[in-house]
């Protein structure tokens, strides 16, 4: 005979998954405040890095799923820190592209060394086993081809 799944048991752990969710960027707020830095610039750093080369300003709108002129005030203020640099694009004089500077790839560095920190601190009551295991299963919620009718 197959088991069951207790009434309620999936919503408990959508809401567990949500919570931790919300620890997770509590935390991370916490950690971005004094390197001088929102979410939505962080984002836009990390979705410009993901490529290594430079992303035209309409494209890093799309990307981002943001209005372009929200990109541009994203990108003048990642600019007026040093994070990136603007370029003519050379195979479109009236485009523009932008792309990380050294300061922003240690500021990139230095994120992820405070997030693997972060998630060292939350998941330190579980065992190596228990993580791999959390790990896996949370991978397989996460499929594109997984059931989300949320």
């Amino acid at each position: 005979m197959g088991l069951s799944i207790p009434v309620g048991a999936s919503a408990e752990v959508a809401d567990l998954i949500a919570g931790v969710g919300r620890r997770i960027r509590r935390a991370a707020s916490h950690e971005l405040e004094p390197l001088g830095v929102t979410w939505g610039q962080v984002r836009a750093l990390r979705m410009l890095a993901r490529g290594g080369e430079p992303v035209r300003m309409s494209e890093l709108a799309d990307q981002l799923r943001i209005a372009r002129r929200s990109a541009t005030s994203v990108v003048d203020e990642l600019a007026e820190r040093g994070l990136v640099v603007r370029s003519s694009d050379p195979n479109d004089r009236r485009a523009v592209t932008v792309d990380v500077t050294p300061a922003g790839w240690s500021l990139l560095d230095e994120l992820a060394q405070r997030r693997r920190a972060a998630a060292a601190d939350i998941t330190s009551s579980l065992t190596p086993a228990e993580l791999v295991t959390l790990r896996d299963l949370l991978r397989r919620l996460d499929r594109p081809d997984a059931n989300h009718s949320l």
